[in-house]
């Protein structure tokens, strides 16, 4: 038995790896000289570039390194918290048998029960 693999895997494999790459995002500074590290000219303008599955193409470009950050990097919505999560407020003190907090009317809470 042979210890290559067979074209028709390595094919199948190169094409899934390509398949997840598809769409990836890339800010690319414009200037001169050589790719360098993002924090290398903060204030230099740069080139969002998207993968295509053979070559990164240029989709936008941006004034700055924050603005390409914001580019790449969109803030996650935050998710919605249960109602049942919502507890009331507990006094002061300290430990789980203290008193919550007097409800509105002034009047004293109810010990928790927990």
């Amino acid at each position: 038995m042979s210890d290559e693999e067979p074209l028709e895997q390595w094919a199948r494999r190169r094409e899934e790896r390509r398949d997840r790459a598809r769409g990836r995002l890339r800010a690319v500074p414009l200037g001169g000289g050589p790719h360098r590290g993002a924090h290398v000219e903060p204030d230099a303008p740069r080139a969002i570039e998207e993968y295509d599955g053979a070559d990164w193409a240029v989709v936008g470009l941006v004034p700055d390194l924050a603005a390409a950050k914001a580019a790449l990097y969109p803030p996650r919505p935050e998710p919605e918290r249960p109602a049942e999560w919502d507890r009331p407020a507990l006094g002061p003190g300290r430990g789980r048998h203290r008193r919550t907090a007097p409800t509105e009317d002034g009047a004293p809470g109810t010990t928790s029960s927990s």
